[in-house]
């Protein structure tokens, strides 16, 4: 009894260990050949057909005995398959057996636009990318960027676009939002919004709006109030739903939206 215990434990700590390996180990979306892509083909026992070669802007490669043949946009396995299939249809080998291996992914890039360290475009050198990782190869966020980035591309054949906000998926533990990238997609990290800010204060200007910043915060970084200057007549020009300024008194608690105009008037006595 005691022995079939003891089997029985091991056999629920296998079971347990390897359905954990299997979670951590599973592959990312199967990788389709773009343009641009280098590649390795190989034929088992025939190494007078090992091939390096890119894929075509037109999704073609030139390989020996069978010709021009389209591989763009197939899967790796697809593309083994089809090489194999040329090979044994024009009779030079019977049941080949092709490996394809990739070289450079340079037919899958990204762009990284906007407020960025380097935008430009930026080959995918993984299968599994993702959007904090293709903003730091671009340099980072740069000083004038937003907290967040705006991703567009397609998924499963259907127009993809989401609002990210990077520093939330750190500060507020939303890693869920760090999203695998994809070939093709387009990240812009947009300008950091404003705030403006005149009447008696030190500083009169355009300031950035940092996280949750409220009017007395906004008032605050300007420098305060001058001698002459008073918090109960501070005004707020925004602009409504309807785009039209409107003029309002806030509570100095409210938060700063993008591109209010604050207004401190001067104390009569």
């Amino acid at each position: 009894m005691h022995i079939s215990r003891i089997a029985t434990l091991v056999l629920a700590v296998i079971t347990v260990a390897t359905s954990l390996y299997a979670n951590a180990q599973t592959p990312p979306a199967e990788y389709r050949l773009g343009d641009g892509d280098s590649i390795r083909v190989l034929v088992f026992q025939n190494p007078d057909l090992t091939l390096e070669t890119r894929v075509s802007e037109a999704g073609t490669i030139s390989y020996p005995l069978v010709g021009n043949l389209t591989i763009g946009g197939m899967t790796i396995p697809g593309a083994e398959r089809t090489i194999a299939t040329a090979l044994s249809a024009g009779g030079f080998i019977q049941k080949p057996q092709v490996n394809i291996i990739l070289l450079q992914n340079r037919g899958n890039q990204v762009s990284v636009l906007g407020q960025v360290g380097r935008p430009g475009r930026f080959a995918l050198e993984t299968f599994s990318t993702r959007l904090s990782e293709m903003i730091a190869i671009a340099g980072g966020i740069g000083v004038a960027g937003a907290d967040t980035a705006i991703v567009t591309g397609t998924r499963n054949g259907k127009i993809f676009r989401r609002e990210i906000d990077i520093a939330g998926m750190f500060l507020d533990n939303n890693l869920q939002d760090d999203l695998v990238v994809a070939g093709g997609d387009v990240i812009f990290v947009q300008r950091q919004p404003m705030y403006y800010i005149y009447g008696q204060v030190q500083r009169a200007g355009a300031f950035r709006i940092e996280r949750n910043m409220t009017v007395r915060q906004a008032l605050a970084l300007s420098g305060g109030l001058t001698a002459r200057g008073t918090e109960r007549k501070l005004g707020v020009y925004r602009r409504g739903p309807e785009g039209r300024i409107e003029q309002i008194n806030p509570d100095m608690n409210e938060l700063v939206r993008s591109d209010d105009v604050l207004y401190v008037r001067e104390s009569l006595f």
